[in-house]
């Protein structure tokens, strides 16, 4: 076993003096927060990163290695490929540790039962790349480096077997990957270059994205059949999915951290690479506590009664919410009376805060217009708010747990979603459920069945008061 090995690409992918290397991994963290904000979820499972040059990348990567920093992990299990091919199935490299501008990097290959090879065949940029950001990060840290080359399904599932028996307390999965390398120079240019490739490229981005969001190899590998997209790193990524299908304990679910394409970055989309920042977290990380329960309740109810008392439909909101308040989440607010819904409105995307969604869904539950609109709320009306995870699609409506998941279904340009509370009140079964999620969306009832439907769905924490 080599003692150490010296890192080749410092110097080349990044600064290889210690000092500009510490300047470069302070402005891309800094950046990071200015970017996806301040906040962090706890425990991450695992995460996904980019690999190109930190300049380009690295701030993306950011989103990434701040949840490692306050996880702060004993061992970081990289899975990474080799760009020249290299071996089928998973390999490590014999060495002891690594050696950066920012020091040494000690190396845990601990129980897992992977082919050691020497360092000239196992040394690739997609892992060695992040050594520097973890040394950022988690500098007590250790580092178990295995490379993933091509795995047949059956091989993928033996493999996945072994490392998530591998795993240990402490240990966090990185896996690395880019998305779509677009341009002639990597011989793949399915539209032209104009005003339109940006969002093409986004586009086609977003479909791996919510493809690895499924947790599930098949649906990620299938997606990038059908769209095309020349993401490199498949094998490690799919080896990761499949890994983390077969851990206990809560379900996991996707939360894209960040995402940007080198033509963001300089204009030039003729030459274009795409770079996520993906984290997989239990379910119970989304979850807020008693205290941020609670604001977020007195927040929706101030609302109510400004409204009662002036007329003036202006959000009141929470004053120095949390971090776990300033993030953006799913989330739906229903009004009841006695027990009758008066409306109910949610938001699944964009980038307001927790803090400033729930005072504005409140009024707007108001004017849902389902139901008559109303100038003000009633004496006793109950604020309910339910706090998604994020979306995971399914493979097929087996993965559907009745009680437990809400849904979202997209079929033929319509779409509906249910809460998992409509289950629990009425003691639905999963095909009434579904049946019911199909007329919401505007279907027949059946159509959550069709070959061409995309079933998701999430768990909600759901909490309540009356004023």
């Amino acid at each position: 076993m080599a003692a150490t090995h010296v890192s080749p690409f410092a110097g080349a992918w990044y600064p290889g003096r210690a000092a500009e290397l510490d300047h470069l991994l302070d402005r891309l963290f800094i950046d990071s927060a200015a970017r996806t904000g301040p906040a962090v979820l706890p425990d991450p499972v695992a995460v996904v990163v980019p690999h190109a040059g930190l300049a380009y990348s690295g701030t993306v990567a950011a989103a990434a290695f701040r949840h490692l920093q306050a996880a702060a992990p004993r061992r970081v299990v990289v899975l990474a490929f080799l760009h020249s091919g290299g071996p089928g199935g998973v390999i490590a490299p014999d060495v002891e540790a690594y050696e950066t501008p920012l020091g040494r990097v000690r190396v845990d290959l601990s129980g897992l039962p992977f082919p050691r090879r020497g360092v000239e065949l196992a040394c690739d940029h997609s892992l060695e790349i992040q050594l520097p950001l973890l040394e950022r990060a988690v500098p007590d840290a250790a580092v178990a480096p295995l490379y993933v080359g091509h795995l047949g399904a059956a091989a993928r599932a033996e493999a996945a077997v072994q490392l998530a028996a591998a795993l240990q307390p402490g240990d966090i999965l990185v896996a690395s990957t880019d998305l779509t390398h677009y341009g002639r120079s990597f011989g793949f240019q399915p539209f032209p270059v104009d005003e339109e490739t940006a969002g093409n490229l986004h586009t086609l981005d977003r479909g791996v994205i919510d493809a690895a969001g499924s947790v599930d190899p098949e649906v990620f590998l299938a997606e990038l059949r059908s769209g095309g997209s020349t993401t490199c790193g498949s094998a490690p990524v799919s080896l990761l999915l499949e890994t983390l299908r077969r851990l206990g304990g809560e379900e996991i679910f996707q939360e894209a951290l960040d995402y940007q394409t080198s033509g963001d970055i300089t204009g030039d989309y003729g030459h274009s690479v795409g770079y996520a920042a993906l984290g997989y977290f239990r379910a119970g990380s989304f979850a807020l506590d008693e205290h941020d329960r609670r604001a977020l309740l007195d927040s929706a109810h101030a609302t109510l009664r400004r409204l009662n008392d002036s007329g003036s439909e202006r959000p009141q909101p929470i004053p120095d919410p949390s971090g776990a308040l300033r993030r953006a989440a799913p989330v739906f607010v229903s009004l009841h009376l006695k027990g009758e819904l008066l409306g109910c409105i949610g938001r699944l995307g964009g980038s307001d805060a927790l803090a400033h969604s729930v005072p504005e869904l409140v009024l707007n539950a108001l004017h849902d217009p389902r139901f008559p609109a109303r100038a003000r709320a009633p004496e006793g009306v109950e604020v309910e708010i339910s706090v998604l995870t994020p979306m995971k699609r399914l493979r097929d409506a087996s993965g559907f747990r009745v009680r437990e998941h809400g849904a979202f279904l997209e079929c033929w340009g319509h779409r509906g979603l249910l809460l998992p509370q409509v289950a629990r009140e009425r003691g639905s079964t999963a095909e009434w459920f579904l049946d019911a999620l199909s007329q919401k969306a505007g279907l027949p009832k059946a159509a959550w069945r069709d070959p061409a439907a995309r079933l998701s769905v999430f768990r909600a924490q759901v909490f309540s008061s009356l004023s």
